[in-house]
């Protein structure tokens, strides 16, 4: 009687453990486990606040030369951080969950590589946890921008223009161009910015493109 009572509880069990969380269960080696879509994919320990300065006279007037919109602050990283000289072939690499990470708006979260802090001379880029429905908001850059994604499926707001694109994919952003993207797909979308700077760097906004688009 106690041997029914054990299959039967093991089979019991089993069922449950194939009919929880079954959007992203598969096996591996006869084991079943889940895969949170939903989540970030790289460790956010190092989240830290960003430096946001008050516009002067002079960052408005450059704002006014390319778009209407209102130009509330600039935001940095934190520095503090000295430059590597790359003597050993460790120095050549950053983990991405030791790069320090940002939140720019809800649902968004950037892991920021500055060169000037790891041995670069002209290149900056972030790898973003953008979780779906997530955004960063309306923002510029001095200088032009790549977006590079190789899965998922982003809505753009780029200057007046909106448009959806599914990755694979790169986007060509201008300089001082009004932008900022919507991740409208079920899963968080890692999407790889790249800058010809040593410093990141860019100014929010007063206008949010998505508040009422899908």
């Amino acid at each position: 009687m106690k041997k029914i009572n054990f299959i039967v509880t093991v089979w019991v069990v089993l069922v449950m453990s194939c009919s929880q969380g079954n959007e992203g269960t598969h096996s591996h080696g006869g084991e079943s486990h889940t895969h949170d879509q939903t989540k970030e994919t790289f460790s956010i320990e190092k989240l830290v606040a960003e430096v946001k300065t008050v516009p002067d006279s002079i960052m408005e007037y450059l704002h006014a030369q390319h778009h209407s919109h209102k130009v509330l602050e600039r935001r940095t990283v934190p520095p503090g951080y000295e430059s590597k000289e790359l003597k050993n072939w460790s120095e050549y690499f950053a983990k991405v969950e030791d790069l320090p990470a940002i939140n720019p708006g809800p649902g968004e979260y950037v892991h920021v590589m500055e060169g000037y802090k790891h041995g670069y001379r002209n290149l900056v880029i972030g790898i973003t946890e953008t979780f779906p429905g997530g955004a960063p908001p309306m923002h510029t850059h001095k200088g032009e921008e790549s977006h590079v994604l190789l899965e998922g499926t982003i809505l753009y707001a780029l200057g007046d223009t909106l448009f959806t694109i599914e990755a694979p994919y790169i986007v060509n952003i201008p300089p001082m161009v009004p932008h900022a993207f919507k991740n409208i797909g079920e899963k968080t979308a890692n999407l790889v910015v790249i800058f010809p700077t040593n410093v990141w760097e860019y100014d929010v906004l007063d206008f949010f493109p998505f508040k009422e688009k899908e």
